[in-house]
């Protein structure tokens, strides 16, 4: 009888560098809102204060990561026809469980965000990584680019959210940050903050910096 020989599949270790790289590129160099310019609506829309722009954050990294990782599950067993239907199906259901959640826990949240929650449903970075990652890799890598698209995305919105709120509203998280001397002396809150171009300034700002230090960026359009 001829001997067979056993052949151990080599396992990659859960944060080695090829999956590092993974969660990485979204934070920077392949970043979901300033390289690849998706996700600027609700970035216009719930950038005015910071604390919805965080809830935002983390309901989007949820729902991103989940949903990657039950496509990537779902990926050799799901017809290429109805691969959207599925990705819509599955993305609707985990956003759902992220509205009724903040109904239930964090209810003026939920009624700021309003119809920007449910609009994660059809949300180009989510639909895009789901296209793009998930259906053709395996489901520890295709979660971590979901938490890293979505860690990407929620890096602009809270740096812009932070900017907005301090200079629109002079506070930060409902805390007052400019001293009231300020106010005294004649210093006035720049309405332009509270409105939606201010959004697009500082996203366009950050974007001017970013490429400037990041030389792979440069050729970038």
């Amino acid at each position: 009888m001829a001997e067979v020989a056993e052949i151990k599949e080599k396992r990659e270790p859960l944060f080695s560098k090829k999956t590092l790289r993974v969660i990485k590129d979204p934070l920077d160099d392949n970043n979901p809102v300033t390289v690849q310019v998706l996700g600027i609506c609700s970035a216009l829309a719930v950038t005015v204060q910071i604390k919805p722009a965080i809830i935002m954050t983390l309901g989007v990294i949820f729902v991103s990561g989940f949903s990657s990782l039950i496509i990537s599950m779902l990926r050799k067993s799901v017809p290429t026809r109805v691969r959207i239907i599925v990705q819509l199906i599955v993305v609707a259901t985990l956003v759902t469980i992220v509205d009724q959640v903040l109904k239930a826990y964090m209810f003026d949240i939920s009624k700021k965000l309003s119809v920007f929650v449910g609009l994660i449903i059809t949300n180009c970075i989510i639909m895009g990584r789901l296209e793009a990652f998930a259906l053709g890799q395996k489901p520890w890598p295709a979660f971590l680019d979901g938490v890293g698209n979505g860690i990407g995305y929620g890096m602009i919105l809270i740096a812009v959210a932070f900017f907005r709120e301090v200079f629109g509203a002079g506070k930060l998280l409902g805390f007052q940050v400019i001293p009231d001397a300020f106010y005294e002396m004649g210093y006035v809150n720049n309405g332009l903050m509270v409105l939606p171009p201010a959004a697009l300034f500082l996203i366009g700002i950050y974007i001017w910096i970013q490429r400037g230090r990041n030389p792979k960026l440069i050729n970038v359009s």
